[in-house]
């Protein structure tokens, strides 16, 4: 069993003892928590003490959802209820319910045992480090309270949100819904058991895919993922293989909150959810010049392309709470993760699958086929290993042990440590959500990825 508390929420797995899994008695302290965050940070007299509160498709969502919803009125809070969702749907809910605060019932990419909440503030953002720290704090001092009868919280259920979200999307200036229409796309979505299985469909057929176009795989909202729900290669053979049959124009694969989006071709091959950010990018920048922003642990073909574009840009830690500040800080104006998360700073500071979507299929609409868009760009390859950690493990012995044998090499510490071979690089960081140092490896050959990778995988397990 697992329990990870963080700076973002608290995850871990269905079931076990308190503290050492995510029990109901940890969720009723961590949403306890929240609230008197969220009262603390406003006021005792403030009038404004909604919050919303939305879930993905996973078997737990429910229970959880009904735990955190309680726990929230009894705060004295009022809960608008978006159900079942995206994150990014809940963190503009929160903007236009003109909410306190947003928290979203999901584990994201991990397995179905799994579950979590994020934590929003008022910008329908994740918390910064600062303030998550100050959440941690009354989480580990118990520093909470609950109301009396007299000032119970209210329940609200909001049935619209996602299609607010997408008409949000419709009317984004750099949307091309007629162009769109009339390519008569045929697409292959894999919603993954999950809560892309409503998105994604209906945000299509909003963007002028005609309906009988549209086949959905996994489509029923089980939580019983068919696949390891990371959208990974090894884990859309289904999706690639649909899409060959069906003679599909291309396939869309999302994470269950639908935050994380990748593209198949119409040849079955990967897009490379590298690659959703580039290209999202690349037509950003051909109608607005600016600023671009990924994390370290992201391809270098974003760089290319940005500098192709006349533009600069700029690195910055893992997680999306850092890229956010990054992109505030020199006023880009895109930026995401490599993991195919896009956020669109003049949309909202959030990766969000459904305006991906459509700026994908806006830039599409003058390209020939997904597969040459594809070969406009670099020929870049990521390794990406993990290494399990055991308690014992001293991280800062070994990553001074590898700073001290790669000394030569220019070397980037602000997120873990990155070592960069002229233009190949690796980049080693400990997961903020599970117990394991992630290793990746860039370069123009597939092979050289892997074996760069490899060895410094070796070498941590020397010193290990």
């Amino acid at each position: 069993m697992s329990l990870i508390k963080s700076i973002s929420g608290i995850r871990g797995t269905i079931g076990g003892k308190p503290d050492d899994a995510l029990t109901p008695l940890d969720i009723v302290k961590f949403s306890a928590a929240y609230a008197a965050w969220l009262i603390n940070r406003q006021g005792e007299n403030t009038s404004n003490k909604k919050v919303v509160i939305g879930r993905d498709g996973r078997i737990s969502g429910p229970f959880v959802k009904d735990i955190v919803t309680r726990t929230l009125n009894m705060s004295g809070l009022d809960v608008v209820d978006v159900d079942l969702s995206t994150t990014p749907t809940v963190e503009m809910a929160v903007v236009w319910e003109k909410a306190a605060g947003g928290i979203i019932i999901t584990a994201s990419h991990n397995p179905k045992e799994w579950n979590a909440l994020k934590l929003l503030n008022e910008k329908g953002e994740f918390l910064s480090a600062a303030d998550g720290e100050a959440l941690l704090e009354l989480v580990n001092t118990e520093a909470y309270r609950f109301v009396n009868v007299d000032k119970l919280g209210t329940y609200t259920k909001k049935d619209d949100a996602i299609q607010q979200h997408i008409q949000a999307v419709l009317h984004y200036p750099l949307i091309k819904k007629e162009a769109i229409a009339a390519r008569n796309f045929k697409v292959v979505v894999d919603g993954v058991n999950s809560t892309g299985s409503i998105a994604i469909p209906q945000m299509l057929e909003a963007l002028g895919v005609a309906k009988e176009n549209i086949i959905v795989i996994n489509s029923d909202i089980t939580g019983n993922f068919a696949h390891n729900p990371e959208p990974l290669p090894e884990n859309l053979r289904e999706l690639r293989s649909e899409v060959n049959k069906q003679k599909a124009d291309l396939g869309i694969a999302i994470d269950p909150d639908v935050d994380r989006l990748c593209f198949v071709c119409e040849d079955g091959s990967m897009f490379g959810e590298e690659f959703t950010l580039v290209a999202v990018a690349d037509y950003i920048l051909e109608h607005k010049k600016g600023p671009t922003v990924s994390n370290l642990s992201s391809t270098r073909a974003l760089r290319d392309i940005t500098e192709k574009h006349g533009c600069e840009y700029f690195p910055s830690a893992v997680g999306e709470v850092n890229v956010v500040e990054k992109m505030k800080e020199v006023h880009a104006v895109i930026g995401g993760e490599g993991n195919g998360g896009v956020i669109v700073p003049d949309f909202h500071y959030g990766r969000d699958a459904l305006i991906g979507v459509g700026l994908f299929l806006s830039h599409l609409t003058s390209k020939r086929s997904v597969k040459l868009l594809r070969n406009e760009y670099p020929e870049y390859f990521i390794s990406k290993n993990k290494i399990q950690l055991s308690p014992s493990v001293d991280l800062q012995k070994i990553f001074e042990h590898i700073k001290t044998k790669y000394k030569k090499n220019n070397i980037n510490t602000i997120d873990g440590l990155k070592i960069e071979f002229d233009k190949d690089w690796v980049h080693l960081r400990p997961s903020n959500t599970e117990p394991i140092i992630r290793i990746y490896a860039e370069s123009n050959f597939e092979t050289t990825a892997d074996n760069i990778a490899k060895r410094i995988m070796q070498d941590i397990k020397e010193c290990m």
